[in-house]
């Protein structure tokens, strides 16, 4: 019974004693801080002075890496500033996809009017509501998809790790998606042409 009453009040001493004092608040030294304190951020918020507080973040996959689930990666990185090399090369590179069928073609239209469609305009004009004939926020007028003669790879190039004005778009669509969306312009290119081959047929002979 003694050494029971003993145990107890021992007990009772080691547990005021970890739970009395003053509470510390300071963690100390954390190994990988950015990590451990994300900082979030919106997706098309302004990024420009991350370096300037130490912290690297430049919108992008980690190089060499690719998602779980996904496939198809892309063989070429991003030029070093003031190399085109890359950019040139990947005129060679082929659309992996299969032509897509009805369902994929809608869903691809989907995926440009979410993404691309705010500067490219929902008819790929160059006219989206960014631009807006010049009226809206955005001063230079994007790319008329319509009549850019682009090769599919050097399309996917540039949406991967942007071009001239337009940002990356690899952390908001998959391999799989950016070239869906390459089939979705090339189709509506295709159309365009089509509809204005009877057209310049019919004035050739007059």
């Amino acid at each position: 019974m003694k050494k029971v009453s003993i145990i107890t009040i021992l007990s009772a001493a080691v547990i005021l004693v970890s739970c009395g004092g003053d509470v510390k608040r300071n963690p100390g030294s954390v190994y990988m801080p950015d990590m451990a304190y994300s900082r979030a951020y919106e997706t098309y918020s302004d990024h420009s002075n991350l370096e300037e507080q130490g912290i690297h973040y430049n919108n992008r996959p980690v190089a060499g890496t690719i998602a779980r689930g996904e496939e198809m990666p892309f063989p070429l990185q991003k030029d070093a500033a003031g190399d085109t090399a890359n950019y040139a090369a990947s005129k060679q590179i082929q659309n992996p996809l299969a032509a897509l069928d009805a369902k994929d073609l809608k869903e691809a239209e989907r995926l440009y009017l979410v993404n691309c469609g705010i500067c490219h305009g929902t008819k790929l004009d160059g006219n989206g509501p960014l631009y807006k004939d010049g009226t809206g926020p955005y001063p230079a007028a994007p790319k008329n998809l319509m009549t850019l003669h682009m090769p599919d790879g050097q399309m996917f190039y540039s949406v991967t790790y942007g071009k001239n004005m337009m940002g990356s778009y690899a952390s908001q669509l998959s391999r799989k998606q950016r070239w869906m969306v390459i089939h979705y312009i090339k189709a509506k290119q295709a159309e365009a042409n089509a509809a204005a081959a009877p057209a310049a047929e019919s004035t050739d002979k007059k």
